[in-house]
């Protein structure tokens, strides 16, 4: 059966882009602009405060991981009060060596490895929000692994560098995703697939899309009755089964139409609709425009 996690991380398209070191020493702190695109970082030693818009602040230390799917406006510091230095990511040009906060010299408080990437799709906005908008994870020594590695390739010109980038991004997301605890979760994917119940159902979406589902058989494949699983899935993934099963179809048919040479009558029957017609509507109404003249843009 399809894995749903793996899927979407698949059709979000994460390409690498750039990654640095960070030091801090002494009274330091900095605030960055909201950026929007996906950033990670691991702890390479020490410790450091960190506090992202619209969640708690916690303290990060040696081998912590933290992504940020969509980066609000965060602050990065010591643990002296400081008035932090204002950076905007967009406008700030990429430094190419360390970048040492506080105290110059010395041995760091604190050093980091952050770096960013994109997602190509044009669903992103949608998949990401099935995603927690932080995901702090401590001792995973896979996740700190996967970073020094991205850090070494995306330094190097070898054959092959945005592939094994590529690569090594899609991986180092399903680590995070996975290592993070579903229970502690937001509502969204994570936190469906942690549920035992709900979990199945999810499943069995992803891995029969073009079966016309109600949400009675969702139910049944969940062993719940039809009011207890349509209210336990929107406070468990924050959507109804419905709104769920139509976003993902209209992902998928997306990716179909941009990257497949595939007629629309075969597109709609893949993703669960018994006519050209019928998905040409749906499509039309979330998309905002004919799947003729999306797949014709390309």
């Amino acid at each position: 059966m399809n894995d749903p996690l793996s899927e979407v991380i698949a059709l979000l398209q994460p390409q690498a882009v750039f990654s640095k070191r960070i030091s801090g020493a002494g009274r330091w702190g900095v605030r960055y602009a909201e950026f929007g695109q996906p950033s990670f970082c691991v702890v390479l030693e020490g410790r450091c405060r960190l506090a992202v818009d619209g969640q708690p602040a916690v303290t990060l230390e040696a081998g912590d991981f933290v992504l940020l799917p969509a980066t609000p406006g965060f602050t990065m510091s010591g643990f002296e009060p400081v008035t932090p230095e204002r950076i905007d990511p967009k406008v700030t040009p990429a430094p190419t060596d360390e970048v040492r906060h506080g105290t110059r010299g010395g041995r760091p408080d604190v050093r980091l490895l952050g770096g960013y990437f994109v997602f190509d799709s044009p669903d992103a906005a949608l998949l990401v929000s099935l995603l927690p908008a932080l995901l702090h994870v401590r001792g995973v020594e896979r996740l700190s692994v996967l970073v020094r590695l991205v850090g070494e390739e995306s330094k190097e010109q070898r054959a092959g560098r945005d592939l094994v980038l590529t690569r090594l991004v899609e991986i180092l997301l399903i680590e995070a995703l996975r290592s993070t605890s579903g229970d502690d979760a937001p509502p969204g994917l994570l936190r469906g697939l942690s549920d035992a119940r709900l979990a199945p159902a999810i499943r069995q979406m992803h891995g029969q899309l073009a079966r016309s589902w109600t949400v009675a058989q969702l139910a049944k494949t969940a062993a719940l009755s039809r009011s207890s699983f349509f209210e336990r899935f929107i406070r468990t993934v924050g959507v109804s089964p419905m709104e769920y099963l139509l976003a993902w179809r209209m992902a998928v048919a997306r990716d179909l139409l941009r990257r497949h040479d595939m007629g629309i009558a075969e597109v709609a029957e893949r993703v669960g609709y018994s006519s050209a017609s019928t998905f040409s509507t749906a499509f039309r109404r979330h998309v905002g425009q004919p799947p003729s003249r999306y797949a014709r843009a390309g």
